[in-house]
């Protein structure tokens, strides 16, 4: 039998099998297909995550441009929509609506409405009397205002974890050089929802009357007072159109993940506080980009390094982007009024 063999860097070097040659080419191949295919699974699976934080950031960007404070109770108010989702979709089900397609669009209003009144009531009663007050009574309000919505949660749905029933059943696989990426339905319709849950709003920010008084009273509230703009109903509209986005990333996460809590606010709050951060606290398109990158960032950590550390990776993160560039990626640098 002849054994071909292959000699590498000169007569020197070691002789070395042909077949073991091209069997190690092969496997490293094979690494690097699933490399490639883990990587684009991970991607989508972040896009997922970050189009979900970017809806929740929409909420605390918006009520910063307008009020410059943080509203550390908007992670509260996602979780409150989750609930929602859940008793939406028992009293369509209660009522005899069996198509499919149906619950998800009347879940989805039922919930982003009653959410947007949740926002306006929680404007009134914790923020409207601290208006003209210090800065830091309102952050203070917040956040009683947060501890508030978790209990309130938990007396009245139980501490329990809760979840609701697979809306959205089967799997899109995409071949992809040998290697399979599988998106779920579920998937493919939270990104759609999402973004144009994001178009809507940017377009009625930008090209409509209701926009244009938005920023308006966001570039100088005492100037659009003057001009005859109501800045308090601004306001308060901001919190509702805030806690609306957040009602519809709560059914759209709790439809991924099926399952939710009284204490599910408090963490997804705050990367989607990261991920405002992250693209520019008080930009929408910002908040849009850092939810997105936050997510995409997080969902590679756990699939490449460690699932455990994805909480201290963004919540680090969110350390070095204040540290660094606190303005965010696509906000300016405050400036001083004098």
């Amino acid at each position: 039998m002849t054994d071909k063999r292959i000699r590498v860097f000169g007569g020197s070097a070691p002789i070395l099998p042909l077949g073991r040659v091209c069997t190690s080419l092969r496997s490293h191949q094979a690494r690097l297909l699933i490399m490639d295919v883990f990587f684009l699974q991970q991607l989508i699976n972040g896009l997922t995550l970050g189009a979900v934080y970017g809806l929740i950031a929409i909420g605390y960007t918006m009520v910063y441009g307008i009020i410059g404070m943080i509203n550390f109770a908007h992670g509260e108010v996602y979780m409150i929509s989750a609930y929602l989702c859940a008793i939406g979709l028992a009293l369509l089900s209660f009522f005899g609506l069996q198509s499919f397609p149906l619950l998800i669009l009347g879940t989805l209003v039922f919930t982003i409405v009653v959410t947007g009144v949740y926002g306006w009531v929680i404007e009134r009663i914790a923020y409207k009397p601290l208006r003209n007050s210090t800065r830091l009574a309102p952050l203070i309000s917040a956040i009683g205002m947060s501890l508030i919505l978790q209990n309130y949660a938990q007396i009245s749905q139980g501490p329990r974890q809760q979840g609701i029933p697979t809306l959205l059943d089967g799997v899109f696989r995409l071949n992809f050089d040998g290697g399979v990426i599988q998106i779920t339905y579920t998937k493919v319709f939270i990104l759609v929802a999402s973004l144009l849950g994001m178009a809507i709003l940017t377009y009625i920010i930008q090209h409509t009357r209701l926009g244009r008084i938005c920023r308006a009273t966001q570039q100088d509230r005492k100037m659009a007072s003057i001009l005859g703009i109501n800045t308090d109903r601004v306001i308060s509209l901001v919190f509702v159109i805030g806690a609306a986005m957040a009602g519809l990333a709560g059914v759209l996460i709790t439809m991924n993940y099926g399952t939710f809590d009284f204490y599910v606010g408090f963490i997804i709050g705050i990367k989607a506080f990261t991920a405002a951060v992250l693209g520019g606290i008080g930009s929408l398109p910002g908040a849009m980009l850092g939810g997105l990158l936050l997510g995409v960032a997080e969902a590679q950590f756990a699939g490449m390094v460690n699932s455990d550390y994805k909480d201290v990776f963004s919540f680090g993160l969110l350390v070095v982007i204040l540290i660094f560039r606190p303005q965010g990626l696509l906000g300016r640098p405050m400036v001083a009024k004098v």
